[in-house]
């Protein structure tokens, strides 16, 4: 049986519209199926801890919404049992999808939901911060530090999101907050050990992202479960620059959704790393704010996530 968590307000209310053709769907197919609708934040997080409790039977979660959504389902899902995860996305940003094999069309993501070809293992990843509050948050897309981050808090609390959502100008607004962060952003000093044995310094670091999901593997179609070739294996994006205005074009990259070498973006791959800075920077997990840290450590989690194919 098919349990959906719904976040309705996702995409201002485009949440609730894809449940409305969802809904339509399971009754034409006559499916069995339970929903569940979150009305505040860590709503999400407690129905899968709930609906996960019972590690004798397997479940089929389905996650209507946004990435903040989903991550807060990640983080309360229990893994004792055999759960398969399902997303549609309906938030302003969705690099999380490219893992999912998403469409832009509703209706096809609605059949690749309710009539799957395949199913596959996906990585997740985990992040502990070694401050003063020690504490692990996982996540399904992403994790980014210093600039990234930072355009991502603002997002959060931005009162235009709402408005620009709905006229698809999200990406804009995203670009204006960029250029607004990067002009308060002060470059910072660290280093990241990659693995336990290979360590790189920075002089002028403005962020850090870690991808756990394999953006090639949304290429592949019809890849069986058994052959599935997600690699288990972080990517790693450093931007570093002693010009901030060698930001600007990587900025646009970053909102964009693009990723070049040639524009002072490093690409790194490990299954763990350590970062260590000279001062806290903002930190975020699929979009969701996680303060500001310092210290921290993010490790891999290799297809241990078993999600509803395309």
């Amino acid at each position: 049986m098919y349990q959906f968590i719904v976040n309705p307000s996702a995409g201002a209310g485009k949440g609730y519209r894809i449940w409305k053709r969802l809904e339509r769907q399971l009754e034409n197919d006559s499916e069995e199926y339970r929903v569940f609708f979150t009305e505040r934040q860590g709503d999400a997080a407690n129905i899968a801890r709930t609906l996960t409790a019972d590690k004798d039977e397997a479940k089929i979660l389905v996650v209507v919404g946004g990435e903040g959504t989903y991550n807060e389902v990640l983080n309360g899902v229990s893994f004792k049992g055999m759960i398969t995860l399902g997303y549609v996305p309906a938030g302003f940003r969705n690099a999380l999808s490219k893992g999912f094999q998403s469409y832009v069309k509703v209706n096809g993501q609605i059949k690749r939901v309710l009539h799957p070809k395949y199913y596959r293992m996906m990585n997740y990843g985990v992040l502990t911060s070694g401050g003063d509050e020690i504490f692990n948050r996982r996540f399904g897309g992403r994790c980014g530090i210093g600039l990234d981050a930072a355009i991502c808090h603002n997002l959060l609390c931005s009162s235009a999101r709402t408005q620009m959502g709905r006229f698809r100008m999200n990406r804009m607004l995203q670009f204006c907050i960029g250029m607004k962060q990067l002009a308060l952003a002060k470059p910072v000093k660290g280093y990241i050990i990659f693995d336990q044995t290979k360590r790189v310094e920075f002089n002028h670091l403005y962020f850090v992202t870690f991808h756990v999901c394999d953006d090639e593997q949304k290429k592949k179609k019809n890849v069986p479960e058994h052959l599935d070739s997600d690699s288990s294996k972080m990517k790693v994006y450093v931007a570093n620059s002693s010009k901030k205005s060698n930001m600007v074009p990587i900025l646009k990259d970053v909102v964009m959704g693009v990723r070049k070498k040639e524009r002072g973006v490093r690409v790194y791959e490990c299954n763990e790393a350590s970062v260590h800075l000279n001062r806290p920077l903002a930190v975020h997990v699929d979009g969701e704010s996680c303060m500001c840290q310092q210290d921290m450590e993010i490790r891999c989690i290799p297809k241990r996530i078993r999600v509803i194919g395309s």
